[in-house]
């Protein structure tokens, strides 16, 4: 037998090994020396040495013991794609943490090595029984309890059977020690870190369960603790420092050429939290998730941003901890200018890449929607989104009740972007669908703000973009004698004032029709008018509801106290039934732009997609386990319309006959994950 090579270097030999690589070599030594062979390089790296006993490999640094193994040099990076992007940070000193929990020696040693357990299990220890033993023993160790066993799945198009591939990543089990919410949000943020695939597969197959810890209303705390939490950014962040330079900036990010779809914050408005400065990523990273958790987005082709241009709020610029520019906003040219520079790069550097603008200061973000709408394809889905998903949710309401939509009064509690927007489109559908002029379809809907009725005589005091709706009425100071006098039949809050929607306003609300409409939007859940429980409790069981964050459903018992009763479940007007659909449409079609008119036909399409019998129930909106099937439909429609209103293109699949119809094409291009 030829005698061994001499040992190489660690720069000749870590860097240079694949985690495959690795593997083969331990199978191959076990083969060679049998049970009793001696020691063998370790081919993780470093000066540590294996010995092999029976068909097992342990390392002498005793990880099945226990301890963590010491760390020799920086590992290799791992190709940016799908297929190799499970493995650690490099340059990292220490395994991630997901929820409190210290991560496992022996997911740091696969880590060492970038391959999942199941590979590096089914490759090294080849005996069933012996297999079974190491993992008794592994889990005894662990600070978790065993997984539950493995399950095949189904997923996919219609046509698409991804049979045979195998899953353990269920909910309760990446859950599983957690005890907060945001224990829940660490959670799935460490799953993310540790096997992007695997994270990106239960975003999509559970969606409904992981929607409160990615997005709202997990989010926002998320948001308020962004830099004393123990994670790494997903997305890009563009600093006032970035000058002159935002173009070389965007070229830099790793899957540049692949990004079509970008959704930016400038974190001075999160939710109902106001100025979290750097901390506003977090709203930007669970945005863009969503279009590939309910519109199918390709993860690769999505980034989240953040333009740090500084913080007002005090507690954060004297937070040692804080992570962003400790500096307070710029106003005027000084601000503008850079986020001119900004769009000016974006359209340079990817000319048909959409961009949504989330979570800008009221102002700011009509200024923002106004300038830039007809340069580039772009939204705000707090001033847009919200008011479409808003306008689907009256829409769908009026199903339930008599009257139509033109003979309705709406009342806003809250007069900032997202009520105005909601305002506006309101509005627009009146004219559009029902001939009313415009000014005469705006008095149909009236605002109140922290100093009440919006009107004419506080014409001199008001913002611009409250004008259109100060009509001439006389002034009320507070929410409750205005819906005494105008007599509203849907009621929005807007307000992010906790608890406003009183019992006597709601029961006001049911003096004026029977079955009232009633909406608190404000997001987070800390920050709603009311709970589904106040409102079903203080209407008779009579209104219409619909929230902004998910309540949980309501059990009504039976008149004669027998059987299980009625079951009422909340609808959440959550703008992801909107915003993906209208993005990856406008990305299909490479729209040049999304005028108002995309949001009237996707609240349209969507209010029309409940079927009856879950209206009765409350559930004006299709079950967010559905969202894939309820996205591709709005989807289909929307791309139809771009294309048919000159806006977009369409596809060549479609012009020579290749593809039936516009639902084929947008369900054949929704992104899968698979193994």
């Amino acid at each position: 037998m030829e005698a061994r090579q001499p040992r190489r270097s660690l720069q000749q030999r870590g860097r240079a090994k694949s985690g495959s690589q690795a593997i083969r070599r331990s199978r191959r030594a076990i083969k060679e020396r049998g049970p009793s062979g001696g020691g063998v390089a370790n081919p993780v790296g470093g000066g540590r040495r294996t010995s092999v006993e029976g068909s097992k490999v342990v390392t002498q640094c005793g990880a099945l013991a226990g301890k963590r193994p010491r760390q020799i040099g920086k590992a290799p990076k791992a190709p940016n794609n799908d297929d190799d992007d499970e493995g650690f940070q490099a340059g990292s000193d220490h395994p991630r943490e997901v929820a409190g929990r210290p991560a496992l020696v022996h997911d740091q040693q696969l880590r060492f090595s970038g391959v999942e357990e199941e590979e590096h299990s089914s490759k090294v220890f080849a005996k069933p029984l012996e297999r079974k033993k190491r993992q008794e023993r592994f889990y005894s160790e662990a600070p978790f309890p065993k997984p539950r066993p493995k399950r095949t799945i189904r997923e996919g198009g219609e046509n698409e059977d991804l049979a045979g591939v195998m899953v353990s990543n269920e909910v309760d089990e990446v859950f599983r020690g957690a005890k907060t919410d945001l224990d829940k949000y660490l959670a799935l943020r460490g799953l993310h870190a540790r096997n992007p695939r695997a994270y990106r597969r239960l975003l999509v197959e559970r969606t409904e369960e992981v929607l409160p810890y990615i997005y709202t209303p997990t989010v926002g705390e998320a948001c308020q603790k962004y830099s004393n939490l123990d994670i790494e950014t997903t997305g890009l962040y563009v600093t006032l420092e970035d000058r002159g330079r935002v173009l070389e900036k965007l070229r830099s990010w790793k899957n540049g050429n692949e990004v079509r779809a970008i959704v930016v914050t400038d974190g001075e408005r999160i939710l109902g939290l106001g100025d979290l400065g750097a901390g506003g990523m977090g709203i930007s990273e669970g945005k863009i998730q969503l279009y590939t958790a309910a519109a199918g987005v390709p993860p690769d082709q999505c980034l989240p941003i953040c333009l740090d241009v500084g913080t007002n709020r005090e507690s954060l610029l004297e937070d040692p901890e804080y992570k962003g520019l400790r500096r307070r906003r710029p106003m005027g040219v000084e601000y503008y200018s850079f986020l001119d520079e900004f769009v000016q790069a974006l359209r340079a550097w990817r000319p048909h890449c959409l961009l949504q603008f989330e979570d800008f200061g009221n102002h700011t973000a009509f200024v923002l929607l106004g300038k830039y709408r007809n340069q580039l394809c772009c939204f705000n889905d707090d001033i847009q989104g919200t008011a479409s998903i808003n306008l689907a949710g009256i829409l769908a309401g009026l199903r339930l009740k008599e009257g139509a939509f033109s003979e309705q009064k709406i009342l806003f509690h809250g007069a900032g972007e997202a009520g105005v927007g909601c305002g506006e489109l309101i509005a627009l559908a009146l004219s559009t669908w029902h001939g009313v002029p415009l000014p005469e379809a705006r008095k149909r809907i009236l605002f109140m703000d922290s100093k009440g009725l919006v009107c004419k005589s506080r014409l001199s005091q008001l913002q611009d973009h409250k004008v259109p709706f100060a009509h001439d009425l006389e002034h009320a100071p507070d929410l409750l004698q205005v819906v005494r006098k105008h007599k509203p039949t849907v009621l929005i809050g807007v307000s992010t004032q906790a608890g406003s929607f009183t019992e006597e306003v709601l029961r006001a609300m049911c003096e004026n029709c029977n079955r009232p409409l009633i909406f608190p939007l404000s997001n987070p859940t800390s920050k709603a008018e009311c709970t589904f429980e106040e409102a079903f409790a203080h209407t008779d069981g009579r209104c219409i509801f619909a929230s902004g964050s998910p309540f949980p459903p309501l059990t009504v018992p039976s008149p004669d106290g027998m059987g299980q009763g009625t079951t009422y479940h909340p609808a959440q007007a959550n703008n992801a039934y909107i915003f993906p659909a209208v993005g990856y449409a406008a990305i299909l079609t490479e729209a040049s732009c999304i005028p108002d008119d995309v949001f009237l036909e996707a609240a349209k399409c969507l209010a029309g997609l409940s079927s009856d019998e879950d209206l009765e129930r409350g559930r004006l909106f299709p079950p967010f386990s559905k969202i894939r099937e309820t996205s591709a439909h709005i989807m289909a429609h929307l791309c139809q319309f771009f294309c048919d209103e000159g806006y977009g293109t369409k596809p060549q699949e479609l012009r020579t006959g290749e593809e039936a119809d516009w639902l084929q094409y947008v369900k054949k291009r929704m992104y899968n994950p698979s193994y």
